[in-house]
């Protein structure tokens, strides 16, 4: 008969998948434990939770590289070269054409983050292109910034078919590309754009009423939450309450107010 794990072991094998698939490490194998070595077990166990718990803050090679501002660009073709043609979830089997990794400047003090993506930006390789991304660019205008002053990426490098929401599990595999992008950027701001992001990022299960209208603090920068472009432009509406938001970034990174969005 085999030993049930106990509710704190499952919890700890369950950081650790977690702080090894930031890592980018996602092989791991099993080897048979006897009762003999649970103590040893044990203590490795406290010792992976408080790595787990660290692992929201950047690496120590990854500060070294934020030292120097030159090295930027070329930490992200790193980062591109070690995610290939990636085929680590079932997206790569589903009808994309390529991998859609990032743009912009790495040395920018403002990063959007979106959620995947679309076809547009399936057939060009680049983040934000369609009409949500034109959205975007006005977006990024209206607060008296260019397109090239902002880094973009999406938690998710390849389109979901039909563009249906990314799953848990493909987030949960992509995102510590994203994770070293932003430690490579260290942006003052991270504007996490629509419900997906926000939940991916902050790990948390919640309404965008709840998750608008704070700031938190992540992995040495700020996060603030608000529409995706796409929902804005099914809903204009909302475009106020988004011009809010951004408000709130322009204030943190010292920009001058403007009257109005695009």
């Amino acid at each position: 008969m085999k030993e049930r794990l106990s509710p704190e072991l499952k919890k700890s094998l369950t950081e650790r998948l977690a702080f090894c698939r930031e890592l980018g490490i996602y092989d791991l194998y099993r080897h048979p434990v006897t009762l003999r070595d649970q103590p040893e077990l044990d203590q490795e166990m406290i010792r992976i939770r408080n790595q787990s718990n660290a692992s929201t803050a950047p690496s120590s090679s990854t500060l070294t590289i934020l030292d120097q501002p030159e090295d930027r660009q070329a930490a992200m073709v790193a980062i591109r070269e070690d995610l290939g043609d990636c085929t680590r979830c079932r997206l790569h089997k589903q009808g994309r054409k390529q991998i859609v990794f990032g743009v912009g400047n790495p040395n920018a003090e403002l990063m959007f983050v979106g959620e995947a993506p679309g076809a547009d930006e399936d057939e060009q390789g680049i983040p934000f292109v369609g009409r949500a991304g034109q959205l975007l660019t006005n977006m990024i205008k209206a607060m008296g910034l260019r397109r090239e002053d902002v880094y973009i990426a999406n938690v998710i490098k390849c389109r979901p078919p039909g563009n249906r929401t990314p799953e848990r599990d493909e987030c949960d595999t992509c995102s510590p590309f994203l994770m070293r992008q932003i430690d490579v950027v260290s942006p003052k701001i991270i504007v996490a754009l629509g419900a997906v992001a926000a939940k991916s990022l902050l790990q948390i299960n919640d309404s965008m009423a709840n998750l608008r209208g704070r700031t938190y603090e992540f992995r040495n920068s700020r996060l603030i939450v608000t529409y995706h472009p796409a929902y804005l432009l099914r809903d204009p509406r909302q475009k106020k309450e988004a011009w809010k938001d951004l408000q709130r970034v322009m204030q943190y990174l010292g920009l001058p107010p403007r009257s109005g969005s695009e």
